[in-house]
Protein backbone atom coordinates (compact mmCIF):
# COMPACT_ATOMS: atom_id res chain seq x y z
CA UNK A 1 0.00 0.00 0.00
CA UNK A 2 1.45 3.41 -0.93
CA UNK A 3 2.56 5.47 2.06
CA UNK A 4 0.14 8.26 1.17
CA UNK A 5 -2.79 5.82 1.46
CA UNK A 6 -1.91 4.42 4.88
CA UNK A 7 -4.43 5.23 7.63
CA UNK A 8 -1.80 6.94 9.76
CA UNK A 9 -1.13 9.45 6.99
CA UNK A 10 -4.70 10.53 6.37
CA UNK A 11 -5.77 14.03 7.46
CA UNK A 12 -8.45 12.47 9.70
CA UNK A 13 -5.69 10.96 11.86
CA UNK A 14 -3.84 14.22 12.37
CA UNK A 15 -4.63 16.46 15.36
CA UNK A 16 -8.24 17.62 15.05
CA UNK A 17 -9.46 21.19 15.13
CA UNK A 18 -12.26 20.04 17.43
CA UNK A 19 -11.32 20.58 21.09
CA UNK A 20 -12.94 17.32 22.20
CA UNK A 21 -10.55 15.31 20.00
CA UNK A 22 -7.30 17.13 20.65
CA UNK A 23 -6.17 15.17 23.68
CA UNK A 24 -7.16 11.92 22.02
CA UNK A 25 -4.80 12.65 19.15
CA UNK A 26 -1.75 12.17 21.38
CA UNK A 27 -2.95 8.81 22.66
CA UNK A 28 -3.96 7.41 19.29
CA UNK A 29 -0.83 8.58 17.49
CA UNK A 30 1.61 6.99 19.94
CA UNK A 31 -0.30 3.70 20.22
CA UNK A 32 -0.50 3.45 16.44
CA UNK A 33 3.24 4.12 16.23
CA UNK A 34 3.85 1.07 18.40
CA UNK A 35 1.54 -1.07 16.26
CA UNK A 36 2.96 -0.07 12.90
CA UNK A 37 5.98 -2.41 12.89
CA UNK A 38 3.66 -5.33 13.71
CA UNK A 39 1.00 -4.60 11.11
CA UNK A 40 2.60 -2.87 8.15
CA UNK A 41 4.54 -4.40 5.29
CA UNK A 42 3.61 -7.99 6.17
CA UNK A 43 1.29 -10.55 4.62
CA UNK A 44 -2.36 -10.59 5.69
CA UNK A 45 -2.83 -11.76 9.26
CA UNK A 46 -5.72 -12.72 11.51
CA UNK A 47 -6.12 -9.89 14.01
CA UNK A 48 -8.39 -10.11 17.05
CA UNK A 49 -9.45 -6.90 18.82
CA UNK A 50 -10.82 -7.67 22.29
CA UNK A 51 -13.20 -4.98 23.51
CA UNK A 52 -12.67 -3.13 20.24
CA UNK A 53 -16.03 -1.41 20.52
CA UNK A 54 -16.95 0.71 17.51
CA UNK A 55 -13.76 -0.21 15.65
CA UNK A 56 -11.54 2.84 16.02
CA UNK A 57 -8.45 0.65 15.68
CA UNK A 58 -10.02 -2.38 13.98
CA UNK A 59 -11.08 -0.48 10.87
CA UNK A 60 -7.61 0.99 10.45
CA UNK A 61 -6.08 -2.47 10.76
CA UNK A 62 -8.50 -3.83 8.16
CA UNK A 63 -7.47 -1.05 5.79
CA UNK A 64 -3.96 -2.50 5.87
CA UNK A 65 -5.33 -5.72 4.41
CA UNK A 66 -5.61 -7.86 7.54
CA UNK A 67 -8.53 -10.07 8.53
CA UNK A 68 -9.98 -8.45 11.65
CA UNK A 69 -12.44 -9.73 14.25
CA UNK A 70 -13.77 -7.55 17.07
CA UNK A 71 -15.08 -9.27 20.21
CA UNK A 72 -17.11 -6.89 22.37
CA UNK A 73 -19.96 -7.37 24.88
CA UNK A 74 -22.00 -4.42 23.56
CA UNK A 75 -24.43 -5.03 20.68
CA UNK A 76 -24.70 -1.27 20.16
CA UNK A 77 -20.93 -0.96 19.78
CA UNK A 78 -20.87 -3.84 17.29
CA UNK A 79 -23.65 -2.21 15.27
CA UNK A 80 -21.61 1.02 15.14
CA UNK A 81 -18.57 -1.05 14.13
CA UNK A 82 -20.52 -2.50 11.21
CA UNK A 83 -21.57 0.97 10.06
CA UNK A 84 -18.01 2.28 10.32
CA UNK A 85 -16.63 -0.65 8.33
CA UNK A 86 -19.24 -0.23 5.58
CA UNK A 87 -18.55 3.50 5.34
CA UNK A 88 -14.82 2.82 4.93
CA UNK A 89 -15.33 -0.07 2.55
CA UNK A 90 -13.52 -2.63 4.70
CA UNK A 91 -14.58 -5.95 6.18
CA UNK A 92 -14.48 -6.35 9.97
CA UNK A 93 -16.19 -9.28 11.67
CA UNK A 94 -17.99 -8.52 14.93
CA UNK A 95 -18.69 -11.11 17.63
CA UNK A 96 -20.48 -10.50 20.91
CA UNK A 97 -18.47 -11.71 23.89
CA UNK A 98 -15.64 -10.83 26.26
CA UNK A 99 -12.46 -12.31 27.66
CA UNK A 100 -14.36 -14.83 29.78
CA UNK A 101 -15.94 -16.36 26.66
CA UNK A 102 -13.10 -15.70 24.22
CA UNK A 103 -12.09 -19.31 23.61
CA UNK A 104 -15.70 -20.26 22.94
CA UNK A 105 -16.04 -17.43 20.42
CA UNK A 106 -12.74 -17.73 18.56
CA UNK A 107 -11.14 -21.05 19.51
CA UNK A 108 -7.46 -21.65 20.37
CA UNK A 109 -4.61 -20.75 18.01
CA UNK A 110 -6.93 -18.52 15.99
CA UNK A 111 -5.08 -15.17 15.86
CA UNK A 112 -1.68 -13.88 14.79
CA UNK A 113 -2.15 -10.55 16.57
CA UNK A 114 -4.38 -9.67 19.53
CA UNK A 115 -5.26 -6.11 20.52
CA UNK A 116 -6.28 -5.79 24.17
CA UNK A 117 -6.68 -2.07 24.83
CA UNK A 118 -8.25 -0.83 28.05
CA UNK A 119 -9.71 -4.22 28.95
CA UNK A 120 -7.35 -5.78 31.50
CA UNK A 121 -8.34 -3.10 34.01
CA UNK A 122 -11.88 -4.41 34.36
CA UNK A 123 -11.51 -8.20 34.23
CA UNK A 124 -11.84 -10.22 37.42
CA UNK A 125 -8.47 -11.97 37.06
CA UNK A 126 -5.85 -10.27 34.84
CA UNK A 127 -3.48 -13.24 35.03
CA UNK A 128 -6.18 -15.64 33.84
CA UNK A 129 -7.17 -13.18 31.09
CA UNK A 130 -3.61 -13.07 29.76
CA UNK A 131 -3.42 -16.86 29.89
CA UNK A 132 -6.57 -17.00 27.74
CA UNK A 133 -5.05 -14.59 25.23
CA UNK A 134 -1.95 -16.79 25.15
CA UNK A 135 -4.16 -19.74 24.12
CA UNK A 136 -5.86 -17.71 21.40
CA UNK A 137 -2.58 -16.59 19.85
CA UNK A 138 -0.75 -18.81 17.41
CA UNK A 139 2.92 -19.66 18.08
CA UNK A 140 5.00 -16.55 17.45
CA UNK A 141 1.94 -14.31 17.75
CA UNK A 142 1.93 -10.76 19.08
CA UNK A 143 -0.10 -9.04 21.80
CA UNK A 144 -0.75 -5.29 21.81
CA UNK A 145 -1.67 -4.45 25.40
CA UNK A 146 -2.79 -1.01 26.62
CA UNK A 147 -3.34 -0.56 30.36
CA UNK A 148 -3.88 2.30 32.80
CA UNK A 149 -0.76 3.21 34.77
CA UNK A 150 -1.10 3.79 38.52
CA UNK A 151 1.56 6.40 39.30
CA UNK A 152 -0.02 8.91 36.92
CA UNK A 153 -3.40 8.43 38.59
CA UNK A 154 -1.83 9.23 41.98
CA UNK A 155 -0.33 12.43 40.55
CA UNK A 156 -3.63 13.43 38.93
CA UNK A 157 -5.55 13.00 42.20
CA UNK A 158 -2.96 14.96 44.17
CA UNK A 159 -2.88 17.83 41.65
CA UNK A 160 -6.68 18.04 41.88
CA UNK A 161 -6.44 18.34 45.67
CA UNK A 162 -7.83 14.85 46.35
CA UNK A 163 -5.01 13.85 48.66
CA UNK A 164 -6.78 10.98 50.41
CA UNK A 165 -7.71 9.46 47.07
CA UNK A 166 -4.07 9.78 46.00
CA UNK A 167 -2.97 7.99 49.18
CA UNK A 168 -5.48 5.24 48.53
CA UNK A 169 -4.17 4.66 45.02
CA UNK A 170 -0.50 4.42 45.96
CA UNK A 171 -0.47 0.66 46.39
CA UNK A 172 -3.96 -0.26 45.20
CA UNK A 173 -4.02 -3.39 43.04
CA UNK A 174 -7.78 -4.03 43.25
CA UNK A 175 -10.28 -2.27 40.95
CA UNK A 176 -11.16 1.26 42.08
CA UNK A 177 -14.14 3.10 40.64
CA UNK A 178 -15.16 3.06 36.99
CA UNK A 179 -11.54 3.01 35.81
CA UNK A 180 -10.92 -0.41 37.34
CA UNK A 181 -7.36 -1.51 38.06
CA UNK A 182 -4.22 0.43 37.36
CA UNK A 183 -0.83 -1.17 36.88
CA UNK A 184 2.77 -0.16 37.41
CA UNK A 185 5.35 -1.06 34.78
CA UNK A 186 6.80 -3.85 36.91
CA UNK A 187 3.37 -5.29 37.71
CA UNK A 188 2.25 -5.57 34.11
CA UNK A 189 5.59 -6.92 32.92
CA UNK A 190 5.39 -9.53 35.69
CA UNK A 191 1.86 -10.53 34.66
CA UNK A 192 2.95 -10.88 31.05
CA UNK A 193 5.92 -13.04 32.03
CA UNK A 194 3.66 -15.25 34.11
CA UNK A 195 1.48 -15.86 31.05
CA UNK A 196 4.46 -16.68 28.85
CA UNK A 197 4.87 -13.33 27.10
CA UNK A 198 8.09 -11.38 26.56
CA UNK A 199 7.65 -7.59 26.06
CA UNK A 200 9.32 -6.36 22.88
CA UNK A 201 8.58 -2.67 23.49
CA UNK A 202 6.97 -0.36 26.04
CA UNK A 203 5.52 3.07 25.21
CA UNK A 204 4.29 5.65 27.69
CA UNK A 205 0.94 7.04 26.52
CA UNK A 206 -0.35 10.51 27.49
CA UNK A 207 2.77 11.43 29.44
CA UNK A 208 1.97 15.16 29.27
CA UNK A 209 -1.41 15.29 27.55
CA UNK A 210 -3.43 15.02 30.77
CA UNK A 211 -1.28 17.62 32.53
CA UNK A 212 -1.58 20.35 29.88
CA UNK A 213 -4.43 22.86 30.45
CA UNK A 214 -7.22 22.40 27.94
CA UNK A 215 -7.36 26.15 27.35
CA UNK A 216 -3.81 26.05 25.98
CA UNK A 217 -4.72 23.40 23.40
CA UNK A 218 -7.89 25.28 22.48
CA UNK A 219 -6.32 28.71 22.05
CA UNK A 220 -2.66 28.27 21.11
CA UNK A 221 -2.18 27.65 17.36
CA UNK A 222 -0.14 24.53 16.70
CA UNK A 223 -0.18 23.44 20.35
CA UNK A 224 -1.78 20.06 19.70
CA UNK A 225 0.69 19.15 16.95
CA UNK A 226 3.58 20.13 19.20
CA UNK A 227 2.13 18.09 22.06
CA UNK A 228 1.84 15.01 19.84
CA UNK A 229 5.45 15.51 18.74
CA UNK A 230 6.56 15.70 22.37
CA UNK A 231 4.53 12.59 23.28
CA UNK A 232 6.27 10.68 20.49
CA UNK A 233 9.67 11.88 21.73
CA UNK A 234 9.21 10.65 25.31
CA UNK A 235 7.10 7.55 24.71
CA UNK A 236 10.01 5.10 24.73
CA UNK A 237 12.04 6.81 27.48
CA UNK A 238 11.64 4.77 30.69
CA UNK A 239 12.24 7.75 32.96
CA UNK A 240 8.94 9.25 31.78
CA UNK A 241 6.83 6.10 32.08
CA UNK A 242 5.76 6.80 35.69
CA UNK A 243 4.08 9.98 34.39
CA UNK A 244 2.18 8.18 31.62
CA UNK A 245 -1.56 7.74 32.03
CA UNK A 246 -1.26 4.45 30.12
CA UNK A 247 1.39 1.96 29.11
CA UNK A 248 1.34 0.34 25.68
CA UNK A 249 3.25 -2.92 25.50
CA UNK A 250 3.97 -5.06 22.45
CA UNK A 251 4.65 -8.61 23.65
CA UNK A 252 5.36 -11.90 21.94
Amino acid sequence: MPASDRPSDRPSDRPSDRPSERRGAARTAVVWEGLRPVLEDVAARDVLDIGGGTGGFAARVAELGHRVTVVDPSPDALAALDRRARELGVEVRGQQGDLSTLLDVTGPDSADVVLCHGVLEVVEDPAAALATIREVLRPGGTLSLLVAQRHAAVIARAMAGHFQQALGLLDATAPTGRAGRRFTHDEIVGLLAGAGFAPASVHGIRVFADLVPGSLLDLEPGATASLVELEHAVATRPEFHPLAAQLHLIAQ
